[in-house]
């Protein structure tokens, strides 16, 4: 099947917002497709991620959202995969796979030294694809949450 990636403007919104939605619903949160749509507007305008969408036959099917941080160790900036998705029925079809490698060339593209990403233990879809994928897992940390 035959997609393009692209990196994602507020043009998008509409695509990158319906997209989102399914991702939280996938994480069993509410479908608030307003919100998310508003959520996903302050990143694009006040430029807090970059998003890159998966382009089949004109329609948007998946995409990938980068927040960057800082890498302690190595000294230099690092991007966190925050979000995946990719629309059911185009899974399988190597476009999660596509949107991962775009995601390696924009941190070869912005200097960073690499990219981290956190998922579920119970996505066995991601367990499965990340490794995949080049990325290896890291046994030796804890993550911690603080929410208010």
């Amino acid at each position: 099947m035959n997609y393009t990636i692209k990196k994602a403007t507020l043009e998008d919104l509409e695509d990158t917002a319906n997209l989102f939605n399914l991702y939280r619903i996938f994480y069993r949160q509410e479908s608030d497709l307003e919100k998310g749509k508003a959520f996903m507007k302050e990143r694009f305008l006040n430029s807090e991620s970059d998003i890159f969408l998966a382009i089949i036959e004109g329609k948007a099917v998946g995409f990938v959202q980068l927040y960057k941080l800082f890498h302690y160790t190595k000294l230099q900036k690092q991007w966190l995969l925050s979000d995946l998705f990719v629309h059911p029925d185009y899974r399988g079809k190597g476009v999660s796979v596509a949107l991962i490698d775009r995601s390696k060339q924009w941190a070869e593209e912005t200097g960073a030294c690499g990219l981290m990403l956190e998922t579920e233990k119970t996505n066995e879809i991601g367990n499965t694809l990340y490794p995949r994928c080049g990325f290896e897992y890291d046994g030796a940390h804890n993550y911690y949450y603080w929410w208010k």
